[in-house]
C-alpha cells in the first residue's frame, strides 16, 4: 500500500507572521525575540511581513493573540514569553492559564500559534533554552502556516471534484 505524505515546508516566502511578546523576565523575552526573529529571515519572512506586539506578562499574551487571529492579516502567530518558578503557586497558575489561552486561539480561529512561552524553574534555565526556543517557534509558526494553506487547498480541491462528479 503506498500512502500518501506532506512533506514539511519551511519556507517563509509571502507570509505574514504576527508576534506577541511578553516583557516580563525582560532579558529572556527578547533573547526569544531575537533568536525568532532572525530565523524568520533565515526562513524567508520579510521583515514588512512581521508585526510584534509586546505585552506586560505572559497572561495578557492569549487576548493579543486573539486580536491578532481576528484580523485575518496573519498565516501564522507567535507567542513569546518566560515564566519562571517563584515561591508561590503564581508560577502555576500563569503557565497553564497562558498555555490554554493561546491553545484556545488557534483552534478558535484556525491560525496556527507556535507556543514559545518558557517555562522555568529558574533564570539560568530560561536563558539555556531561550535561543533555541525562539528560532524553533519560528519554523514551528512557517512550517504550520504552509501546511494549513496546504490543507486548504486539499479541502477545496475534494469539494471541486465533487461538483465535477455531480454533473
Amino acid at each position: 500500500m503506498e500512502i500518501g505524505q506532506y512533506q514539511p515546508n519551511t519556507d517563509g516566502s509571502g507570509l505574514r507572521i504576527g508576534i506577541v511578546q511578553a516583557r516580563f523576565n525582560e532579558n529572556v523575552c527578547n533573547g526569544l525575540c531575537d533568536a525568532c526573529t532572525e530565523e524568520l529571515e533565515r526562513l524567508g519572512v520579510t521583515g514588512e511581513d512581521v508585526l510584534l506586539v509586546t505585552v506586560p506578562g505572559a497572561l495578557e499574551i492569549p487576548l493579543a493573540l486573539q486580536k491578532l487571529a481576528e484580523s485575518g492579516q496573519f498565516d501564522a502567530l507567535i507567542a513569546l514569553g518566560a515564566v519562571i518558578r517563584g515561591e508561590t503557586y503564581h508560577f502555576e497558575l500563569v503557565s497553564n492559564e497562558s498555555g490554554a489561552g493561546i491553545s484556545r486561539v488557534a483552534l478558535d480561529f484556525g491560525v496556527p500559534v507556535a507556543n514559545a512561552v518558557l517555562t522555568t524553574e529558574n533564570d539560568e534555565q530560561a536563558i539555556v533554552r531561550m535561543s533555541e526556543k525562539g528560532r524553533d517557534a519560528a519554523r514551528v509558526a512557517v512550517e504550520m502556516a504552509n501546511l494549513a494553506v496546504a490543507l486548504e487547498q486539499l479541502a477545496q480541491d475534494d469539494d471541486e471534484q465533487e461538483e465535477d462528479d455531480a454533473r
